[in-house]
């Protein structure tokens, strides 16, 4: 699938092919605190797929949980979370932020991960009441 996205403030674009079944829901304590809420959705290519278009994103190195090293790509301007990779072997898969992607709706997350970490109200939120539009 032919994917375009951008950080909230337009100054990061890019464009991808992906696999829609290869989204994802991140539940870690890194993801959760790098994005304010209680789990990340990200959609996994190759970083050959990905091609920038626009201005080029910032980078921030984390170690992560496991130990390895997660590289975080965010606008500068905006600071929008835009793409994750690793290093080495891990280099090879991106990461694209969900909330980036301009046909998110069209995105299914199929399977989610770091579940340990996950609320224990995660799943419950259907039965909130909820307001179309404030």
């Amino acid at each position: 699938m032919r994917i375009d996205g951008q950080c909230h403030c337009g100054f990061v674009t890019y464009e991808a092919e992906i696999d829609p079944e290869a989204v994802s829901i991140c539940h870690c304590t890194d993801c959760q605190r790098l994005t304010g809420s209680p789990y990340r959705v990200t959609a996994m290519v190759p970083e050959s797929a990905v091609q920038l278009t626009g201005n080029p994103p910032r980078l921030y190195t984390k170690t992560a949980e496991n130990g390895r090293l997660r590289l975080q790509y965010f606008c500068p301007q905006c600071g929008s979370p835009l793409f994750t990779t690793g290093t080495g072997e891990d280099a090879a898969i991106w990461g694209i932020r969900w909330g980036s992607i301009n046909q998110r709706a069209s995105l299914t997350p199929k399977r989610q991960i770091w579940c340990g970490s996950a609320m224990n109200w995660f799943g419950e939120t259907a039965a909130l009441p909820g307001v179309p539009k404030d």
